[in-house]
């Protein structure tokens, strides 16, 4: 269910990730900002949608979307998707599809942290996120 996702979330350990940006293609300048960046993930369920609100010191976003219902999706390294967020069981899958490409953030709560393993192709990265 969605609810245990909705939070405030800070990074707080991150895996493989400027490896995971190599294979989505950001150069080596956005790559090192990314690297130390340490973003605040706000998860809610309003009024029926979606909300993942990314905020950091770089650059700030925001998906608002329904669950389960295809979206347009411009992301922080100005990527244009065609994406999907959805529940599969207990975890929470966000999918982004351009260019004939595909990523895919998947979320679940382990210990009361949130890891989010994205994966590129053969490309894996952790994210582990605590609560705020």
């Amino acid at each position: 269910m969605v609810d245990a996702f909705c939070a405030t979330w800070k990074l707080v350990d991150s895996e493989n990730f400027d490896e995971y940006l190599k294979a989505l293609g950001v150069g080596f300048a956005l790559r090192q900002v990314g690297n130390v960046t340490k973003p605040t993930v706000v998860i809610s369920h309003e009024g029926g949608k979606f909300v993942l609100k990314t905020l950091s010191t770089f650059k700030n976003t925001e998906i608002s979307c329904k669950m389960g219902e295809e979206f347009d999706e411009s992301t922080a390294d100005d990527r244009h998707c065609k994406s999907l967020v959805a529940m599969e069981g207990d975890k929470l899958v966000h999918t982004q599809k351009w260019d004939g490409k595909e990523t895919r953030f998947v979320r679940e709560i382990k210990d009361g942290k949130m890891i989010m393993t994205m994966t590129l192709g053969g490309v894996t990265a952790v994210r582990t996120y605590e609560k705020a």
